[in-house]
């Protein structure tokens, strides 16, 4: 299916101070004050040369701290913490109050380094509804290139796997009215720009992967996915209780597999006619270890030699350029010649979408 998909970050070259710095300016310019002051006050609590282990680990990061979503890793353990309870003194802190946010900070990781330590390990579980808006406009978007309508997603870095519930979504992207009659979570983005192709879009049987999914229905995984909300986002909040709630009625199809295997194992199963089987991923490349990279793009590039217009194969990939600082909905198709179509830009959460067309 030709080049690479866009590396979102592994390639941007900083010091983990850069990193916080960076994080704080991207979330002030997107209406996330508090945690702009959470990292900003962490940042800070960094210069001190504390024998904390959580702070000690932030400080002597191994890898590129950026492309490692580190300020989030740090950001959510703190909100986890204080979302659990166990840490009173951060409540004025989250409340927005005049407080001396540093020495609070310095307090807590001190008090509760081996409760927050563990968040490190893994990157930021941010598993939001939100980016199904660009996924239903990619696949609006594959539809009008004249595939078939009727769009089999399969999705890697599913975390709790709230995406693969698309099926039960449905969308107003810039007047055009697509999804579910009687959906779950109904969303409309702020939209810039042209609408996208106005076309009738079935989404049937999505599934997905993650090497360490979450169950929605399980409150301590729930406060994980929780933690990772920016707390200025209220709607977030409720689409996600949304989302828990339905789980337990009817889960999500999700695997706990690599994102290679699991890739491979989809595209070797049988695809009925007249249908688009479609990759699909949001904020996740930049996470996954170069040689899975290799092994999903090349399984891809075979399939994609193999792809017919009744049984189609597409990839849309919303990710990170942390140079341009947006997120770019990137789709390419086959048959065709699998050239990389940069159709829109997005905001990470999905509160807008700037539709680009072509």
């Amino acid at each position: 299916m030709g080049a690479r998909i866009m590396d979102a970050g592994t390639s941007f070259a900083g010091d983990v101070r850069q990193a916080f710095d960076n994080q704080v300016d991207y979330c002030e310019r997107n209406g996330a004050g508090i945690t702009a002051r959470v990292v900003r006050a962490l940042r800070d609590v960094l210069r001190h040369d504390d024998d904390v282990p959580f702070l000690a680990r932030i400080r002597d990061w191994p890898g590129v701290a950026l492309a490692d979503g580190l300020p989030l890793r740090a950001a959510g353990a703190l909100h986890g913490l204080h979302l659990s309870g166990q840490a009173p003194e951060l409540g004025p802190v989250y409340a927005g109050e005049p407080v001396d946010g540093e020495a609070i900070l310095r307090a807590v990781a001190r008090a509760h380094s081996n409760w927050l330590l563990p968040w490190l390990d893994g990157p930021p579980q941010t598993n939001e509804a939100g980016r199904s808006s660009s996924f239903a406009a990619g696949m609006l978007w594959l539809v009008d290139q004249g595939l078939p309508n009727r769009v089999e997603p399969f999705e890697i870095g599913s975390s709790a796997g709230i995406n693969l519930m698309m099926d039960r979504f449905a969308w107003d992207l810039g007047g055009v009215v697509v999804g579910a009659s009687d959906p779950i979570l109904s969303f409309k983005p702020e939209w810039r720009g042209p609408p996208p192709p106005r076309h009738d879009l079935s989404i049937a049987a999505p599934s997905g992967c993650d090497v360490a999914p979450l169950d929605l229905t399980d409150p301590a995984q729930a406060l994980r996915l929780k933690a990772y909300i920016w707390p200025e986002h209220t709607e977030r909040f409720a689409r996600l209780e949304a989302a828990i709630a339905e789980a337990a009625i009817r889960p999500p199809r999700l695997t706990r597999m690599h994102a290679a295997d699991f890739v491979e194992q989809q595209l070797a199963s049988p695809q009925a006619e007249g249908t688009t089987r479609v990759l699909v991923h949001s904020i996740v490349w930049q996470y996954l270890p170069d040689e899975e990279k290799k092994r999903i793009t090349a399984a891809m590039n075979a399939a994609g030699a193999r792809a017919t217009r009744e049984r189609a194969l597409a990839w849309i990939a919303l990710e990170a350029d942390r140079v341009a600082m947006a997120h770019s909905l990137q789709v390419r198709y086959c048959p065709g010649h699998g050239e990389i179509h940069r159709v829109a830009a997005a905001h990470a959460h999905g509160a807008w979408v700037k539709w680009l067309g072509a």
